[in-house]
């Protein structure tokens, strides 16, 4: 079946519609530049909700399904016998794999058992005292100015320099990394992000191996020593991890920052009533993560099969629209309100065993940046003179978020 064309020409290529799909399960939706994401990228994935299934198929970026629905993401994250995280097809087979994401249990919960320690909530707590160190640095030195771009002058160096010391990183390629992960989440074609996965493994080849000689505090030396079921891991594999580490540490708390103090700076009743009741922070925290979810990550079907009445073939790829789940009416009473009375659990994190390791972590920073910003600034709103910028990916992203203050 061929889609005829419906949207603008900038969009990805409508590819031939596989004949296993029936016409009611498709949507013509392209998640890198669909028209409905232009204005904004969550009120566009709310207007998705009403016109698609749970799960449908989209012709655009080579064709693939996507899962929008809370109840189907939930299923379908937790189902890694069907839905695995392996490259099951030669082209996804051609990127570096990342340990432990691109691997499913067994193998996986071995992997994943090195990184737990590192952020398990006892250990991440004790990093409160330079975390906050360094929100108020970067609050009260942009304060005086009365205006700014958040992204560059609070959500990318708070995470990412934090994280990079963590990792063990040069932290005087900060600019450069950054860009490195923008053009590796910002694109799902594997052909268009294997030069930067490259570019992370030849910068990072160097320092595993000066580590391997010279432990130093830091996680990288820590994976080297790592006890894999009676092993160490090998060059091949910590490399893996490195990469998977790089990719997810330099980027999503960037994004849940700015989609966070976006729209703080749009609602000045939920600022005004955190200013005054500061205890109420972590529930907004987790509701802004609800509402503002970033990550879609991907899986692949493993073998021909039948999902909850969807035949499904083996090596197509499944889209897990996590910001589109969260905002489901079907799981939440009025998704698109923040409420901070709300009890429903959100998926911005994941769900099963590939649940974001660094959960803690980030959460940890998030309520320490609504904190400081509440009590260090005067009520800040979106600069009217400035525009933001916006770019849905695998991981939606603030680009630009003026803000101004009195």
């Amino acid at each position: 079946m061929t889609l005829e064309p419906q949207m603008s020409v900038d969009v990805s290529p409508a590819e031939t519609i596989p004949d296993h799909v029936p016409p009611e399960l498709v949507v013509d939706f392209d998640f890198m530049r669909d028209p409905r994401l232009r204005e904004d990228v969550h009120d566009g994935l709310r207007k998705l909700q009403a016109e698609a299934p749970p799960l449908f198929y989209t012709p655009r970026n080579g064709g693939h399904w996507i899962a929008i629905g809370r109840e189907m993401l939930f299923n379908v994250s937790r189902d890694y016998e069907v839905f695995s995280n392996a490259p099951q097809t030669e082209d996804r087979a051609k990127l570096p794999r990342r340990i432990p994401i691109t691997y499913d249990p067994p193998e996986h919960g071995a992997y994943r058992h090195v990184l737990m320690h590192a952020f398990a909530p006892k250990v991440v707590a004790a990093m409160e005292q330079k975390i906050r160190a360094l929100a108020i640095q970067l609050i009260e030195d942009m304060a005086p100015d009365g205006h700014c771009d958040f992204v560059p002058a609070v959500a990318e160096p708070l995470p990412v320099k934090i994280f990079m010391e963590i990792l063990g990183l040069p932290m005087e390629r900060f600019a450069e990394f950054r860009v490195w992960v923008q053009q590796a989440t910002g694109s799902y074609a594997p052909s268009e992000r294997i030069g930067v996965l490259e570019n992370v493994m030849e910068m990072t080849a160097p320092l595993v191996r000066a580590r391997q000689e010279t432990r130093q505090d830091d996680l990288m030396s820590r994976i080297i020593d790592a006890d894999l079921d009676g092993r160490k891991p090998t060059f091949e594999e910590v490399q893996a991890f490195n990469l998977m580490l790089f990719i997810a540490g330099l980027d999503t708390v960037v994004n849940a920052m700015s989609f966070g103090v976006r729209h703080l700076a749009r609602d000045p009743e939920l600022q005004a009533r955190l200013r005054a009741e500061p205890a109420l922070i972590p529930k907004a925290m987790e509701e802004l993560l609800r509402r503002y979810s970033i990550a879609n990550p991907s899986r692949q079907v493993s073998r021909d099969t039948v999902y909850e009445g969807v035949e499904l073939k083996k090596g197509e790829l499944v889209m897990l629209a996590t910001p589109a789940a969260n905002l489901d009416p079907a799981a939440f009473d009025e998704p698109e309100r923040i409420d901070l009375d709300r009890t429903e659990p959100h998926l911005a994190f994941g769900v099963g065993p590939h649940r974001c390791v660094g959960s803690h972590l980030a959460r940890l920073e998030l309520r320490i940046l609504y904190e400081e910003m509440l009590a260090r600034l005067p009520p800040f709103r979106a600069d009217p003179d400035r525009r933001e910028r916006v770019r849905p990916a695998v991981v939606f992203a603030v680009e630009s978020l003026p803000l101004t203050w009195a």
